[in-house]
């Protein structure tokens, strides 16, 4: 028995190291994206500034369009930069479990992004008597932000959005929240595609953003040791599920 519990031992310390050294590479990998790439990126915007000044009134058209380009290249590059940031505080933030009611965390988010609303019709169907789960509430609150941002962004062609927020418990003690909507929807052929970062399935001209949202949405999922997918089909909407702990399963 001694022989198995110094065995064991030898082996936990063996993991703590490699998660130490994968932390400091991850710390170093973090330092190297906030300073040495937001450097160069400011460097390129002030050039390409020098260079309009320097031109004045002999800029064309086309040279005028090209450092339009170099410059919203730059600025899309800092957006992914941050994204990557935030991505890479998610590995390292301490969870902090409580007892959530996940339908006040839905309808507070859905208060937060009225202003978004403006001049749109937006029907919101949210399930009335969700479970308690446990879970951090900050970083479900801003999973649920991504989500719902989403099915905003993706139903703007539709003269009415139908964004509905269900629910379903398990019996292994995990309930899945299903976000969906009657948006425009996606090839099924490349869903495992949404999940990582700046991966997009519609081009920049039709809808903005960098494709950060859902890698961010499944990070935080998986730190709660869930799981999340994607089903859809062009113009015909979508629906995002991520799972997560019943608060009496932890008991």
């Amino acid at each position: 028995m001694t022989g198995r519990l110094a065995a064991l031992q030898q082996e936990n310390e063996l993991l703590q190291r490699e998660l130490n050294q994968a932390r400091t590479e991850l710390e170093d990998f973090t330092y190297s994206v906030s300073h040495d790439l937001r450097a160069s990126l400011r460097h390129v915007n002030a050039y390409v500034q020098i260079i309009r000044e320097d031109l004045g009134d002999q800029s064309n058209a086309a040279t005028a369009a090209h450092l339009d380009t170099v410059s919203h290249a730059a600025r899309q590059m800092g957006r992914q930069i941050d994204g990557l940031m935030e991505l890479s505080r998610l590995t390292q933030v301490n969870l902090e479990p409580t007892t959530v009611d996940a339908g006040e965390l839905v309808r507070d988010v859905c208060i937060a992004l009225a202003p978004a609303l403006a001049g749109r019709s937006v029907e919101w169907q949210v399930a009335p008597d969700f479970p308690a789960l446990a879970c951090d509430a900050a970083l479900i609150r801003q999973a649920l932000t991504h989500l719902l941002s989403n099915a905003l962004k993706f139903t703007g062609p539709r003269p009415l959005a139908e964004i509905k927020v269900t629910w379903q418990a398990h019996a292994s003690g995990q309930c899945a929240i299903t976000v969906t909507d009657n948006g425009v929807g996606f090839n099924a052929q490349y869903k495992d595609k949404l999940f990582h970062a700046f991966q997009r399935l519609h081009s920049a001209r039709e809808f903005e953003g960098i494709g950060i949202g859902l890698a961010l949405t499944r990070k935080i999922v998986e730190r709660h040791g869930g799981v999340v997918w994607a089903n859809g089909a062009p113009d015909a909407g979508c629906s995002i599920s991520f799972t997560l702990p019943l608060a009496h399963a932890t008991n």
